[in-house]
């Protein structure tokens, strides 16, 4: 488990688990809003499977207390980057703080790793939601383009300066 005491707005903890056999199919349901398919998968499932397939990226369940409320994995690119993908917040827990604990959660664990130095995740440009949040952590545009998404990065030694805070 990983946590570091952030709660949400109901003051429920939210913490990152491992995806176990007691948990996966709670994580594979999780599903977002209707109008926001566009910008990620249809549920967990597919986040799941790409973890499972590829060997490239790593699964956390977003957990509110005793809840399992979403998904966040987060992957190792060639240049050293670290980057967080598949956050997807179930529909009936969004906006409720579930998901800014989660990225903050996940920003500071992948920054205090002693290989990281530079987080990276990308997003729909017409995904406002998503783009305040990460900016709102800090997260800067750069001129690299994934796809037709907007790619941003934070330095790992930023977010260790300012844990905590």
């Amino acid at each position: 488990m990983i946590s570091f005491g952030l709660l949400d707005r109901a003051g429920r903890r939210v913490a990152l688990h491992e995806v176990r056999d007691e948990n996966w199919r709670a994580v594979a349901d999780v599903a977002p809003l209707d109008d926001q398919r566009r910008f990620v998968a249809a549920s967990a499932a597919r986040y799941l499977l790409l973890s499972m397939r590829e060997g490239v990226w790593n699964s956390f369940a977003v957990y509110a207390d005793d809840t399992v409320a979403g998904h966040v994995m987060w992957g190792r690119g060639e240049d050293g980057s670290h980057w967080i993908g598949g956050m997807l917040i179930d529909g009936a827990e969004q906006g409720r703080g579930v998901g800014r604990a989660a990225a903050r959660t996940l920003v500071r664990w992948l920054a205090e790793r002693e290989d990281c130095r530079v987080l990276r995740l990308s997003y729909h440009p017409d995904n406002a939601v998503a783009g305040d949040l990460y900016a709102s952590l800090g997260f800067q545009p750069v001129t690299a383009v994934e796809g037709d998404e907007i790619v941003v990065e934070l330095s790992a030694q930023t977010v260790v300066a300012t844990a905590g805070s």
